[in-house]
């Protein structure tokens, strides 16, 4: 008896470990298979307590907890310190912060990576979705107001018949996007007080035009491209809560205008910048960037500007690669930025390089130094074997390599065919590599066919001799192997200050 009132007590013990601050529930190891079976279904995130991005992420995961809790919901929101809970970090494949995933039903074996954005309604939004009908049925004025009125945008269906095949699609479409909530309704008077008189698909939002109606045929293809184009601004401010929808969006192409959101004139540049947006609606993705937040200087960096150089614009396409490009005049004019812009969708503009002046000394140490405007010249030297470290002068694994690679540098200073360089990636660009993490590390063998073969072995001053003695073709790892390390577009941009003091993995990314 006493036995069975100690497991008791225990028992209760373990379920009443699960504490909470500010309605999220703190999760260790101890405790997580007891959350599961208590909550079936429960949002986990994973941080650090270092991570900027998981300290921006607080105030709004907070608020999206509490909203959820008010509502008398069981879905719980939770949080697990990942450099303290190693195990659950690793057990769950952790390898970024903060990662968020979703365990619904109480399913620890296949949870769902969150995707959309980081404001407490985007988390409601994509949590409800994932846990009850695509779209809200109306069936009253007041719920469509309410809806409406609790979201930046919303999506209704208006649908004599619901059951008819265009409300089907609609519902397609529904079900396909996590960030945006959607209504459906067939009552008359919901009809008569949004002015809609036949089936339609309307996007309301509380900016620009203020709603939008589809037009064309009711299918998922055309009404998720028609809500896409519709669900952002003409212009958007890149900030820590839009990125995931800046850089999950179908426009790869960004115009970005870097401006003091403080400065005198930031309504009238604000304005222009909006008037050149009006055409290109689909097309380009408008953004602009307060230069004087410190998070966004690596940003400024990226497109070689310095804060006192602002306001400017800049574009980017982030296909397969990031291309920048740079205007002519510097003028912010609805009348420069379209012509601009004009240019670049026609493909008649060109890439902007960035390069430094070529330093008078930049022989002088055993480790050249290249920019820009001396790289091809020194890389594609058909008599010699150049080895190039691409760095950024913040990254830590950078600083960790780089009294290996001056060691480097001595070693062969005195060869006749073998160069050891160095670049400094933020600063200077070429066409021919396009680094996306760092350090990356390339060998340009002697020759005429411009062949560039990757380092991917041990940073040791073994390995990397005994890869530029055998022409490296021996020491190297096979290509690809740190693949998954490097970033896909410039959405990394705001994490370079992640790793830069060295932790993580073998790469600080761009």
């Amino acid at each position: 008896m006493l036995r069975f009132f100690v497991l008791c007590t225990l028992a209760l013990a373990s379920r009443a470990d699960i504490a909470e601050e500010d309605d999220v529930l703190v999760l260790k190891k101890s405790n997580f298979e007891e959350a599961l079976k208590a909550h079936p279904n429960i949002l986990v995130e994973f941080y650090a307590p270092w991570c900027g991005h998981c300290k921006a992420l607080v105030p709004e995961y907070a608020k999206a907890a509490s909203t959820l809790k008010a509502e008398g919901s069981d879905i719980r929101l939770a949080k697990v310190d990942a450099t303290e809970e190693a195990d659950l970090a690793q057990e769950f494949g952790v390898r970024g912060y903060p990662t968020i995933k979703f365990f619904k039903g109480g399913d620890k074996d296949s949870p769902k990576e969150y995707s959309a954005g980081r404001q407490a309604d985007d988390i409601v939004n994509w949590l409800k979705k994932r846990t009850g009908p695509a779209a809200t049925t109306l069936g009253e004025v007041a719920q469509a107001e309410s809806l409406i009125a609790d979201n930046e945008v919303a999506v209704i269906g208006f649908f004599k018949d619901v059951e008819s095949e265009g409300a089907k699609a609609f519902l397609k479409a529904a079900e396909a996007l996590d960030d945006v909530p959607f209504g459906i309704t067939s009552d008359d008077a919901v009809f008569s007080k949004f002015e809609v008189s036949k089936d339609a698909v309307v996007l309301f939002k509380k900016f620009d035009e203020g709603r939008n109606t589809f037009d064309g045929e009711l299918n998922k293809a055309d009404l998720l491209s028609f809500i896409k184009g519709n669900q952002l601004p003409l212009v958007i401010e890149f900030t820590e809560q839009t990125a995931p929808k800046i850089f999950g969006g179908e426009i790869k192409s960004h115009i970005l205008m870097f401006v003091p959101k403080a400065a005198s004139d930031f309504n009238d540049k604000m304005s222009e910048f909006k008037k050149a947006a009006e055409g290109f609606k689909g097309k380009i993705l408008f953004i602009f960037i307060d230069s004087e937040v410190d998070d966004n200087q690596r940003i400024l960096e990226f497109f070689g500007l310095k804060k006192e150089e602002c306001p400017a614009i800049r574009l980017i396409t982030l296909e397969d690669e990031m291309t920048k490009y740079r205007p002519e005049s510097e003028a912010i004019t609805a009348e420069n930025i379209i012509a601009f812009c004009t240019l670049f969708t026609e493909g008649k503009l060109k890439p902007h390089l960035m390069s430094q002046d070529i330093p008078e000394d930049w022989d002088k140490n055993p480790v050249k130094v290249l920019v820009g405007k001396n790289f091809e010249e020194i890389v594609f030297d058909p008599k010699k074997n150049v080895f190039v470290e691409f760095y950024a002068p913040w990254c830590g694994h950078c600083k960790q390599l780089e009294p290996i690679w001056t060691k480097l540098g001595e070693k062969y200073k005195e060869s006749s065919d073998i160069v050891v360089a160095k670049m400094d990636s933020t600063a200077n660009e070429n066409e021919a590599v396009k680094v996306h993490s760092f350090p990356t590390l390339k060998f340009f063998p002697a020759g005429d066919d411009r062949k560039v073969i990757d380092y991917n072995g041990e940073r040791t001053l073994e390995g990397f001799s005994k890869f530029l003695e055998s022409g490296g073709k021996e020491g190297g790892a096979p290509a690809g192997e740190d693949e998954e390390e490097e970033a896909d577009d410039m959405e990394d941009l705001d994490d370079q200050d992640e790793d830069s003091d060295g932790e993580g993995g073998d790469h600080d990314e761009l």
